[in-house]
């Protein structure tokens, strides 16, 4: 039981008055009223501000004494402690953009990407602004709901990704549990089992090429056209900065970090395709660095932007289908052409050793010539 009371607080007199257990009451001459407690760490006394009189009742002056005096036991700097407890509770945003920072040098270009993209598109606009400690499962719940059968991969990776930033603010202090769990997806449909990308069949690919560049240019159209000419992943087009490009030779050289299978890339570019890209350079006079089809804000698009142009095409097959489509016109049209030259060009891993080693010196100019057929037949 402290030695000090309310009415005593209320009326003390200027000095020092001890509510025990190393607590005080400091009261200035001019009557301003504080506290402040004593404590033993490493054999040293140390004297720690708690606040003013105004900020803690005596109440919270003793619980708050107490937990110093926990920390200060179990060889934790109460000072240190103290202070976590007064840095303000960052939002989700601000959250988002520190475990990115924190965790970005163990990921790949693409993944440290994504992960920025997802969250600033499905979580942010939607728990942005909440305080990382008042995020409970329903929040997260309510927010994947629109997304959760529509989209299952992209909501999947964005549970996941919400998940890694509440137990990184976990683990910073800045909120007393771990990302909810289970309770996540209490009341969310179950989604459909994984199945193969809707692509289109290739005969009807010419058509729709057409289609999309009889109407006006967009970031969109332009990445899916460039996505179908080059026989690429969405992600990769996604990706694509202009550092890449080499308009002179025709090619597009993809890094290592932005590839499936970590290891760099290269793709012949047909004549569509480099049209498409000196128009595209041309219109916008990018920088060495920006991205070959970026969003209006200059960074990398979402993948849904791309599924958009189908949608709204009245398409029901995916971006990612069309490499499915080349790959059935090389093998029923291009029988001059062997099947490993194909997988190359998809950016496949060849199992075969010496297969492997006779891509690495011939098969560009095969595959230079597949895709220019591929594209010759698409446009």
């Amino acid at each position: 039981m402290g030695k000090l009371s309310a009415l005593g607080v209320k009326n003390a007199k200027p000095g020092r008055h001890g509510d025990g257990d190393g607590l005080y009451l400091l009261v200035s001459a001019t009557g301003a009223k504080s506290w402040m407690i004593r404590v033993q760490r490493d054999g040293k006394r140390r004297d720690i501000g708690l606040g003013s009189l105004a900020a803690l009742s005596l109440a919270d002056a003793r619980t708050k004494a107490a937990d110093l005096r926990k920390h200060a036991l179990n060889g934790r700097d109460p000072i240190e402690e103290r202070d976590r407890d007064r840095r303000p509770t960052p939002t989700f945003n601000d959250a988002v953009k520190a475990t990115h920072e924190a965790l970005k040098a163990g990921w790949s270009a693409k993944t440290a990407a994504d992960f920025l993209t997802s969250l600033e598109t499905y979580a942010n606009p939607v728990i942005g602004n909440l305080k990382v400690d008042t995020i409970e499962a329903s929040h997260i719940r309510d927010l994947l709901a629109p997304i959760w059968t529509k989209v299952p991969e992209t909501s999947r990776k964005v549970k996941v990704r919400i998940s890694s930033v509440l137990n990184f603010a976990h683990s910073k202090g800045w909120r007393p549990t771990e990302a909810p769990r289970k309770s996540v997806t209490v009341g969310l449909s179950k989604q459909a089992k994984g199945s193969n990308y809707a692509a289109m069949p290739y005969a009807d690919v010419p058509a729709f090429v057409q289609q999309m560049r009889d109407k006006v240019p967009s970031v969109g159209r332009d990445a899916l056209l460039f996505q179908i000419l080059t026989a690429a992943r969405t992600g990769e087009v996604r990706s694509a900065k202009w550092a890449h490009i080499n308009l002179k030779t025709a090619e597009w050289h993809r890094p290592a970090a932005l590839m499936k299978n970590r290891e760099p890339h290269t793709v012949t570019l047909s004549e569509a395709a480099v049209d498409l890209l000196k128009r595209r350079h041309l219109e916008r006079r990018p920088k060495h660095d920006d991205h070959v089809f970026p969003s209006a804000k200059g960074v990398m698009i979402s993948d849904m932007t791309l599924s958009k142009v189908m949608k709204d095409a009245g398409q029901a097959f995916t971006p990612h289908g069309f490499r499915s489509s080349f790959r059935d016109w090389a093998a029923e049209k291009m029988h001059q052409i062997p099947d490993a030259v194909a997988e190359a060009a998809l950016a496949h891993v060849v199992p075969d050793r010496v297969v492997r080693a006779y891509k690495r010196t011939q098969f560009l100019e095969m595959r230079r010539q597949l895709l220019d057929a591929w594209c010759a037949f698409a446009t």
